[in-house]
C-alpha cells in the first residue's frame, strides 16, 4: 500500500523538478524528501524518477503514478470532507493562506462574521504571498489560498484546483500630493525620469511596473522595493517616488494624502481569486466562508 505523504511528495516533484524545491515547499530537508521518495520507489517496485543534471525527471511509470496519486489524494480528501458532513451546519476548521492587504480588508471581517453565525466553525488565517499560498494548498497545509493576478502579469492556471474570482479591481497611479493639478488621465511617459516604487523584485507589483512602463516606451527607475502598501503610499505622498497601487490599498489607507490618477494605455487591473482543492470546494465550511467574502459576480 502506498503512503499518502509519499504520494504528495511525488506529486510535488512533478511540479517542481528538484528535491530541494520539494523540500522547501514541504518544510522538510532535501535528504528527508529523497529518502521518502526512495521508499516510494521500493513500494512501487519500479523506477519512478532519474536525475538529469540538477533536476529530476519522472519516468513513464512515475508520471503514471502521479496521475494515480492525484486521483487517490482527491478521493481521500473527498471522503474526509464527506465524513465530516453530519449536517449542513459548518463545523471544524478551515485554514486559509492569504496576502496581507486583502486579509486586512476582507478576510478578517469575514472570519468574525463566520464565527458569529457558526459558533462551531473556526477559520485559521496564514499570511502568505500567492506563490507560497498555492504551495500550501497543493501540499495540504492550507485548505484554500487567496491570490492575486495583475492584468499584465498572468499566472499559470493549475487544472487540479477549483478557482473563483472574488474581486476585479482597478490599478491606478499614486503620485505625490503636489501633483493634484494634473488631469484625471495621465501619460506614463510624463514620469519616465521619476523614481518608482515597486514591490519586491520578481513580485507581481514589480513586474507590473516594468511591463506597463515598457509598453509606454521606457524602463522605469525602480528605486524602492516596498510590499507594505501603507508604507508605499506614505513614501509617495512624501515625494519619494510614484507607484501603481490597487484600489483596495487606497480604501484601506485613505488618509495618506496621495494624488490618484488613471494611467493612459491598456487598462491595468488586479484580479483576486480564491483557489482550493475540488473536495474542499463543496464542503459546508468552505461554502459558508465563501459566502462571507466579496464576489466579483455580485459587483
Amino acid at each position: 500500500m502506498f503512503d499518502l505523504g509519499r504520494l504528495r511528495l511525488l506529486r510535488e516533484l512533478s511540479h517542481r523538478g528538484t528535491m530541494t524545491a520539494v523540500a522547501a515547499a514541504s518544510r522538510l530537508t532535501p535528504s528527508a524528501v529523497s529518502q521518502q521518495l526512495a521508499t516510494l520507489e521500493v513500494e512501487a517496485g519500479v523506477k519512478l524518477f532519474e536525475p538529469t543534471g540538477r533536476r529530476v525527471k519522472l519516468t513513464a511509470a512515475g508520471l503514471r503514478l502521479v496521475a494515480h496519486a492525484e486521483t487517490i489524494l482527491n478521493a481521500v480528501e473527498a471522503a474526509r470532507v464527506d465524513m465530516g458532513i453530519v449536517s449542513a451546519e459548518p463545523s471544524g476548521g478551515l485554514e486559509i493562506g492569504c496576502f496581507g492587504t486583502f486579509a486586512k480588508a476582507h478576510v478578517v471581517p469575514a472570519i468574525v462574521r463566520a464565527r458569529s453565525r457558526h459558533p462551531n466553525f473556526d477559520v485559521i488565517l496564514h499570511e502568505l504571498e500567492p506563490e507560497d499560498a498555492v504551495d500550501a494548498v497543493r501540499i495540504g497545509r492550507c485548505d484554500a489560498a487567496i491570490v492575486y493576478t495583475h492584468s499584465l502579469v498572468p499566472r499559470p492556471v493549475d487544472k487540479n484546483f477549483v478557482s473563483r474570482t472574488l474581486v476585479d479591481e482597478a490599478v491606478v497611479l499614486a503620485l505625490p500630493a503636489g501633483l493634484r493639478a494634473l488631469p484625471a488621465n495621465v501619460e506614463l511617459t510624463e514620469f519616465a525620469n521619476c523614481d518608482w516604487i515597486g514591490g519586491a523584485r520578481g513580485s507581481g507589483g514589480y513586474e507590473l511596473t516594468s511591463r506597463a512602463c515598457a509598453i509606454a516606451g521606457f524602463a522605469p527607475r525602480i528605486t524602492h522595493s516596498i510590499d507594505d502598501y501603507e508604507l508605499l503610499l506614505r513614501m509617495v505622498s512624501s515625494g519619494l517616488g510614484v507607484s501603481f497601487v490597487p484600489a483596495v490599498a487606497l480604501a484601506l489607507y485613505p488618509d495618506t494624502g496621495v494624488t490618484v490618477r488613471t494611467p493612459a494605455g491598456p487598462a491595468l487591473r488586479r484580479t483576486i481569486d480564491i483557489i482550493t482543492r475540488p473536495a474542499v470546494a463543496s464542503s459546508p465550511t468552505f461554502v459558508s466562508f465563501l459566502a462571507e467574502l466579496p464576489s466579483a459576480s455580485a459587483e
